[in-house]
């Protein structure tokens, strides 16, 4: 499940003419599906409408549920986008299973980017992170900072709420609470994770299946802790909410793009690809959302205000606080662990 499965989408559309013949010929269009609503609107300003004016194209947009919408259109040659956004570990998956072409990397410049998340079919493309969020009316400033401090009951007593849905984030969470060293978190131990997380299991007062849902439960003051994706946290902080988080010990993770295999224009959206990725498009998706730019490069274009920096999950001294969720590990692990995370719930 992801935390942006909501369906709504935008159309940014570009008309150029051909001036060497001084007349209109047929607009080239590539179609990119990602996760709609308030992030794909900042996609659209940040990327698809500059990348549109830059080459001379339309983008038209779509919207996915995820890895399954790809595969039902590959597996059924009935391919109708040219880019899809996915989660990281769903890309891993879609590797193994052979759904996406090959990247051009003479084309793309991933110099700016973790290496984790630059294979041969599919590149990353935005970040985002999993924090431990509290409120203020209850603990002042002396609120739990680790996830250590979230497992110590004794200590920091209150309502806790935990993610029910994304495993990956919720067992590399738990390794983190039982002392493992960030550096030493991958390979994750799947059963040192749930040992750990059944210690505090009794002491979960919600499991969150979506953003909204988290968001709410701390919104509302039905949990005194929990963790949360940062863009949430942010909306909380902007609109006034008694909270407080930091980014240190987040989990920070990365939706990736991809060229579904058989995909139409596949020349087409290479470029496009290519230019989603420069720094100075990078650089422009903060100014619309929460969401950091993966190609670090972005915060040496100067576009990016000073005043924000801070705030940016992928900015520098952000990244270095933070765990990157290992995608190939979860790709492999993943359906294993969700199944042994449900039985944990469901005890």
């Amino acid at each position: 499940m992801s935390k942006r499965r909501i369906l709504g989408a935008a159309t940014a559309l570009t008309v150029w003419a051909a001036l060497a013949t001084g007349s209109a010929q047929a607009e080239d269009s590539i179609t990119v599906a990602s996760w709609g609503g308030s992030y794909q609107e900042a996609q659209t300003k940040a990327f698809f409408k500059p990348t549109a004016d830059a080459l001379g194209i339309t983008i038209k947009e779509d919207t996915t549920n995820g890895l399954d919408d790809v595969r039902l259109q590959v597996t059924g040659n009935a391919v109708k986008w040219d880019l899809v956004e996915l989660g990281s570990e769903e890309c891993a998956r879609g590797t193994k299973e052979g759904l996406f072409e090959k990247l051009d990397y003479s084309q793309i410049d991933a110099s700016g980017i973790d290496p984790k998340l630059v294979n041969p079919d599919w590149v990353g493309i935005t970040y985002y992170s999993v924090v431990l969020i509290y409120r203020t009316d209850v603990y002042k400033d002396a609120g739990p900072k680790t996830w250590a401090d979230f497992w110590n009951v004794e200590k920091f007593p209150g309502r806790r709420a935990l993610s029910g849905a994304m495993t990956s984030e919720t067992l590399t969470v738990a390794t983190l609470a039982d002392g493992v060293p960030m550096d030493k978190v991958f390979p994750l131990d799947i059963d040192r994770a749930l040992k750990s997380l059944d210690k505090i299991r009794p002491h979960i007062n919600a499991w969150w299946s979506s953003g909204a849902q988290a968001m709410q439960l701390v919104k509302d003051g039905e949990v005194d802790m929990a963790s949360i994706w940062n863009g949430r946290a942010s909306t909380l902080k902007a609109e006034g909410a008694p909270i407080a988080f930091s980014y240190d010990q987040g989990v920070l993770s990365a939706d990736c793009m991809v060229i579904p295999k058989g995909a139409k224009n596949k020349d087409l959206a290479m470029k496009a690809l290519a230019m989603f990725l420069k720094p100075e498009i990078q650089a422009n998706l903060p100014l619309y959302i929460a969401n950091g730019p993966v190609n670090l490069k972005a915060f040496d274009t100067g576009k990016i205000p000073a005043d924000k920096v801070a705030g940016i999950t992928s900015a520098p001294d952000n990244a270095k606080q933070q765990v990157l969720l290992d995608p190939v590990f979860w790709g492999e692990h993943l359906v294993e662990a969700t199944e042994k995370l449900n039985n944990l719930i469901q005890q």
